[in-house]
């Protein structure tokens, strides 16, 4: 075999084990939990999802109105009717600090995490601030890509693999896809911060103008001081474009000098 074919598949593996064990892994295993606990349907939610859940939120933020006794434990955390997020790693942080949340009770502010396919932090009193400008609550966002989510990271990670079993230049062309993730994730979150600060309703009890809430790095907003950041799954994203980018590069020179061979 050439030798850059086998370091095309080295790449790949690496890029599609980062992808499965950060994301499409808690993701699939952890897929409609959530739901099941809005509904009440507590019995319906497989031992496999509540383990998969307690191993991928150790470390992770936990509501301050969460008993510490609950902490990584989804099964405390429904009984004590606590802010319940996915499995999956987050890929963005946003917090946010005012006057009126000290840092004795809020030492890390208001923070938010964003993960592909859902929201954990301190969603509720996040919403309840958006509530006095007028803006939708977080839900409202992104509901399509939470939707696909795992569907389409199944459909990705497929794709890996048929690049690494078959040389043909089509499939060569899917691993486009996991190189532009950081890009589209970006991109998509950009949107909706667009469209939430441009969709104010007349509800808010302060009145302000249409901005364009802070993408990336620190921001003020009225008395709020609002910090936005990549976190750990977006550093897992960048390692997955790498090695994808690895991997189409040397796909590309082993293809053209194969050719050239015959």
């Amino acid at each position: 075999m050439h030798p850059s074919l086998i370091k095309a598949r080295i790449f790949t593996f690496i890029a599609l084990l980062i992808l499965t064990f950060s994301f499409t892994f808690p993701m699939i295993t952890f897929h409609g939990t959530l739901n099941k606990i809005d509904v009440g349907k507590i019995n319906e939610i497989s031992p496999l999802s509540i383990s998969v859940w307690n191993l991928y939120n150790k470390g992770k933020y936990k509501s301050v109105a969460t008993p510490k006794s609950a902490h990584n434990n989804l099964e405390k955390m429904i009984e004590s009717e606590s802010e319940i997020g996915p499995a999956s790693l987050p890929i963005w942080a946003v917090s946010l600090e005012a006057p009126n949340y000290p840092k004795k009770a809020f030492p890390q502010g208001i923070p938010v995490y964003f993960h592909f396919d859902g929201y954990s932090g301190e969603v509720h009193e996040m919403d309840t601030i958006n509530h006095y400008v007028g803006m939708d609550p977080m839900w409202r966002g992104g509901h399509f890509e939470r939707a696909i989510g795992p569907y389409a990271l199944l459909a990705l990670s497929l794709g890996m693999i048929f690049f690494m079993i078959y040389n043909n230049k089509i499939f060569s062309y899917i691993m486009l896809i996991p190189i532009a993730l950081p890009l589209i994730f970006i991109g998509d979150y950009s949107y909706w911060l667009y469209w939430f600060g441009h969709n104010l309703h007349d509800w808010g009890a302060f009145k302000i103008k249409p901005f364009m809430p802070t993408v990336f790095g620190d921001g003020k907003i009225a008395q709020f001081t609002t910090h936005s950041y990549p976190t750990i799954g977006f550093y897992m994203i960048l390692l997955i474009s790498l090695f994808s980018l690895l991997a189409f590069f040397a796909k590309q020179k082993a293809l053209k000098e194969m050719e050239n061979k015959k």
